[in-house]
């Protein structure tokens, strides 16, 4: 990671972490709720999705407020999904980001409402946005509504499920992710581009982008789940192989895997080329979601 790029995120992960906690702590609801859903928002990461809208915004000199929003509502997304994939009629997973499943501390019935409260609180941060006009709004919630739903993660979620009975080939691989990892990173990426009124082929290209760093991320994922340990990955490692899913590594080995990981970097990067604006930002999370190790 550059200095440039660690600098872009000490200063802008106070601002998110913040931004974050104060849309849950303000509204009104169980104190029991609001605890579970903290602990969890809590319990750390990297935050790439709410820095992705932050860089895509920094891209086209945008430097509003509602980025910071747009950014918290993304992560709570992210993190119901998280609460979610743990629980024991999921992946039954004990530990994540080092620490005790929400299930695990609070119970399955509050985590799953938890769960379930951060969901639908990520659409109403969006609408009641002040300052983003009207059509604006109704695009991003469209948009996280396609993403997180159905036609996005959760649909890619149910892909994933149905995959396990069997052994999946490539392009079918690759369908579940675009949808399961994919189209969360997209809307990020996707909506610092509708906040900062990017022209039509800035947009084509910011998606192209998100599509290639979306399966990038993925292969990463399943890359480190062989290569690293629980301790570093704050969850419990080798449950991929345990468990028989289909991932690159298993279906390309893990060489082909790492090939197939810079080929996705490669294109990630050639689709910036298409942009007249300085996106040495995105290139940089780029090289930062093929290196990282946890």
């Amino acid at each position: 990671m550059t200095n440039d790029l660690k600098q872009f995120i000490a200063d802008n992960l106070p601002k998110i972490e913040a931004e974050l906690y104060a849309l849950v702590e303000r509204i009104k609801a169980p104190e029991s709720l609001k605890e579970s859903m903290l602990y969890s928002l809590k319990a750390g990461g990297k935050r790439i999705r709410p820095l992705f809208v932050l860089a895509v915004c920094e891209m086209f000199h945008n430097k509003q407020q509602e980025a910071l929003t747009v950014g918290a509502a993304v992560e709570m997304i992210h993190t119901y999904s998280l609460i979610h994939d743990d629980l024991p009629s999921m992946d039954n997973d004990d530990m994540r980001r080092g620490k005790p499943t929400n299930h695990v501390v609070y119970g399955e019935a509050l985590a799953t409402l938890a769960g379930d409260a951060l969901n639908t609180l990520s659409f109403g941060v969006l609408a009641r946005m002040e300052q983003v006009e009207p059509h604006k709004k109704v695009e991003l919630i469209n948009l996280l509504s396609i993403a997180s739903g159905a036609e996005g993660m959760v649909g890619g979620q149910v892909l994933d499920i149905d995959g396990e009975s069997r052994r999946l080939n490539l392009p079918e691989l690759e369908h579940v992710h675009v949808n399961k990892t994919g189209a969360i990173l997209r809307f990020s990426i996707e909506s610092g581009a509708v906040l900062s009124d990017a022209s039509m082929e800035e947009r084509e290209a910011l998606v192209e982008y998100a599509h290639h760093i979306g399966l990038a991320f993925q292969i990463q994922d399943d890359i480190l789940d062989i290569v690293g340990t629980t301790e570093e990955l704050g969850k419990t490692a080798g449950k991929d192989v345990e468990s028989h899913k289909s991932t690159y590594p298993a279906l390309l080995t893990l060489e082909g895997a790492k090939d197939k990981l810079e080929e996705h970097y490669i294109q990630a990067i050639n689709a910036l080329e298409k942009i007249e604006k300085n996106t040495f930002l995105l290139e940089e999370f780029a090289k930062y979601i093929v290196k990282r190790n946890k």
